[in-house]
């Protein structure tokens, strides 16, 4: 089905969101309603054309979503969370000398000795590729430079791929210093661990460079999503499996929030890493923190020298299929890190 120009995803969501009793559908992201979807639409004298309900002749209900198609986030201004901040905190702008999003997380790996930004492979990584890529905050696109602003480099990073299906969007920057990074999240404070799993109809929040303060729900996970990286990396358009798609009442996805990462609402526990979005910004594509977790083989950084240990929260539901999964070993050990290039020294100390 992606292959048909006009639609852009496919996934698992609620029949009907204002009633869950009534049960899971298929969701197909598309453009505008097909002639032979208007035509049932006309026979059952529905009101509103933004939502469909159909049944195949397997008696699956499936639900059209009317929308754009989704693209990476790239740069807009804003002035609150694109400023210069030390230390650095989630929630912020950070880049490369040309482009800007968001500093997702501060993460750790598992022994808590170094610390991490987590964000997007298009947001700290040169052209999809290992070559040198030297860490700002804020990003070039928000005035920041090599010379003032450099905090770190590129530590690791997913290349995605034009051919083979595509998982994570996800690079880790280490910083100069690791007295430069803070363990706190813009607005909301302590992320005290992340959610191994997460369902449908669940409500999030979170803090982006620029939709700043925002709220989701999660319309339908399990979704295979056609995104457009533009140039980036000679990438075009490519296929990503098993993403997660929360909605907003007002935009929770534009240009500049590539990395920022939803939080529960209660909690502040880190649930899922957004990348993409519909054009108007309403929705938000992304996909669980927990793969994060598991490819990079990190967890959430605490304050404190080391941070104190903490435990993923709430168990994956392997039979339901309202629930994210946690990636399969066999997928897992398919999905490698590549080490980025180290970069020269030269203005290391103007931080």
């Amino acid at each position: 089905m992606l292959k048909r120009r006009s639609i852009h995803g496919i996934g698992v969501g609620l029949c009907d969101p204002s009633n869950p009793k009534k049960g899971a559908a298929v969701i197909v992201y598309a453009n505008a309603l097909s002639s032979t979807a208007k035509s049932k639409l006309k026979k059952s004298k529905r009101k509103s054309t933004s939502h469909l309900y159909l049944k195949d002749k397997s008696g699956v209900p499936i639900r059209i979503v009317k929308s754009t198609s989704f693209h990476k986030n790239g740069n807009v201004d804003i002035p609150r969370f694109r400023r210069r901040i030390r230390p650095v905190i989630a929630g912020y702008s950070i880049g490369t000398p040309n482009v800007s999003g968001t500093a997702g997380l501060i993460i750790t790996d598992t022994r808590g000795k170094n610390r991490y930004v987590l964000s997007n492979n298009h947001v700290l990584v040169n052209e999809n590729t290992g070559r040198c890529s030297k860490t700002l905050q804020p990003g070039g696109a928000d005035g920041g430079t090599v010379n003032k602003d450099r905090i770190g480099e590129m530590h690791r990073f997913v290349r995605l791929s034009k051919r083979r299906n595509n998982y994570l969007d996800a690079a880790t920057a280490k910083p100069l210093r690791r007295s430069l990074l803070k363990p706190s999240y813009a607005v909301f404070g302590t992320v005290p661990g992340h959610l191994r799993s997460y369902r449908i109809g669940d409500q999030f929040r979170k803090v982006g460079r620029t939709t700043g303060i925002t709220k989701g729900t999660v319309e339908s996970i399990h979704t295979d999503i056609r995104v457009g990286y533009g140039q980036y990396g000679g990438l075009g358009t490519i296929t990503f499996k098993n993403q997660s798609v929360i909605r907003g009442k007002q935009p929770v996805s534009l240009s500049g929030d590539s990395g920022s990462v939803w939080l529960t609402r209660r909690g502040n526990l880190a649930a899922a890493v957004n990348y993409a979005g519909s054009a108007d910004g309403l929705l938000s594509i992304s996909y669980p923190v927990e793969w994060f977790m598991q490819v990079f083989n990190t967890r959430v950084a605490l304050p404190g020298r080391k941070g104190r240990k903490v435990q993923a929260s709430r168990p994956a539901h392997s039979r339901n299929y309202l629930f994210t999964q946690p990636l399969p070993p066999e997928l897992l050990r398919s999905i490698r890190t590549t080490a980025g290039n180290r970069c020269t020294s030269d203005n290391a100390k103007k931080v």
